[in-house]
């Protein structure tokens, strides 16, 4: 089997804020993440992020080498590749040609086959732009395949290709799984606990809970569902079409069409519908969030500055890494949050990362870098997990690498 190279271009900021704590690979789209379909290859398995992520990946992606193997030919993928079983097969059937090729997806970088003999000289350091360059010349004289991987390009797309990929990921999850289905499309690890009254619709596609996840009474779910393990969903939640759940993780009210990354928290009453919420985030009791404009219209967002059209009428909101509501908040269609930041009241604009936004109250004020070093020392030790040096250390490059974002902002900020 061939190397494989993941390695993050010029464009992983436009996923912002899902990118600012974790690579590209690492999203979770339709219950999978891109290393974990690209480790079903074989070969060796190298990863090229940006510098403030490279010791989170060290230490945290075991499945990732920083170095190449001496494997005759090396596959290289672009981290922004939607983690898809049809991605998955258009990948395998460039290694299958067993010929030097490329793949792009709307003129970018999205795959190619290359010999290994000509990335020897590739240094996998320094900043994206630079090796993303290096490739684009290695690759220059390679035939071109007619097909390609499709890539994320913003936000909205991670909840666009959720939704078109769920029902097949989920599929195949539970062929590969050890599951056992306790009613017609409903399946469960062993050391799962249903309570009594619990609803379940799988019509619409399977339901797959994972171990150790205790499902509360009067609970509906309709699939297709995925939530992963060490996982809690309060009583009287209801959890529906294409929601995809991390582990430990606590949800209650009602929740759509929505990815939720691990150890984040949204056991209160309130909506949630097709939204991305990162890890560590937490959603105080009676938080909204609308993912439908009153005219039923296409909703249009504003990434850093730039007026984008999604194509979509439904959709949610996109909250960094650690970033928390207040009781009561309500965050309006199409609206991102950056890392680390704290919301009260109506959230009417974008929010930066690293604010304590109160816009409706006439209050938005920079949160420094240490405070949340000791927040997450909290959040941490509450889940019986260790805070490491590349914790504190991912927080406060976050925190430096954000800084044009609040100078940039609408909202006056001040300390």
């Amino acid at each position: 089997m061939p190397n494989i190279l993941v390695f993050e271009d010029s464009l992983v900021d436009q996923l912002y804020p899902i990118t600012t704590g974790r690579p590209a690979f690492a999203i979770t789209i339709a219950t999978y993440q891109l290393h974990e379909l690209l480790a079903r290859i074989g070969g060796r398995l190298t990863a090229f992020v940006r510098p403030h992520l490279r010791e989170l990946v060290r230490v945290d992606y075991l499945d990732c080498d920083d170095r190449l193997g001496s494997d005759s030919l090396t596959l290289i993928v672009n981290a922004r590749c939607v983690p898809t079983l049809e991605n998955l097969s258009c990948l395998s059937s460039l290694i299958d040609e067993q010929r030097p090729a490329v793949m792009r997806y709307q003129q970018q970088l999205a795959a190619a086959l290359i010999p290994t003999s000509q990335m020897t000289e590739l240094a996998l350091e320094g900043d994206v732009t630079r090796v993303e360059n290096a490739l684009d010349v290695i690759v220059a004289s390679l035939p071109i395949i007619d097909r390609s991987p499709t890539l994320l390009e913003y936000p909205h797309n991670v909840v666009a290709e959720n939704m078109k990929g769920f029902s097949a990921n989920l599929n195949d999850r539970i062929a590969q799984g050890d599951y056992l289905e306790i009613s017609d499309g409903v399946f469960v690890a062993p050391s799962t606990k249903i309570s009594d009254f619990v609803v379940t619709n799988s019509r619409t596609g399977p339901i797959v809970i994972e171990a150790d996840t205790v499902v509360g009474p009067f609970c509906y779910l309709r699939g297709p569902v995925y939530i992963g393990a060490n996982s809690r969903i309060n009583e009287h939640a209801s959890i529906k079409d294409c929601v995809s759940v991390g582990h430990t993780v606590k949800i209650g009210g009602e929740v759509e069409g929505s990815i939720i990354e691990s150890y984040s928290n949204k056991q209160h009453h309130g909506f949630l519908g097709h939204s991305y919420l990162g890890n560590w985030i937490n959603l105080g009791a009676g938080t909204c969030n609308s993912d439908l404009k009153n005219t039923y219209g296409e909703v249009k967002m504003d990434y850093l500055g730039r007026r984008i059209s999604t194509g979509m009428q439904f959709v949610g909101c996109f909250i960094g890494d650690y970033s928390k509501t207040a009781i009561n908040t309500s965050i309006f269609t199409g609206k991102v949050v950056g890392v680390c930041s704290m919301l009260y009241g109506f959230v009417t604009t974008n929010v930066p990362s690293y604010v304590n936004y109160a816009r409706s109250f006439g209050q938005v004020t920079e949160s420094p870098a240490s405070v949340m070093v000791a927040t997450q020392q909290r959040m941490f030790s509450r889940r019986n997990v260790e805070q490491r040096p590349v914790d504190i250390q991912l927080l406060n490059d976050m925190y430096e690498l954000t800084k044009r974002e609040r100078q940039l902002s609408e909202e006056p900020l001040s300390l």
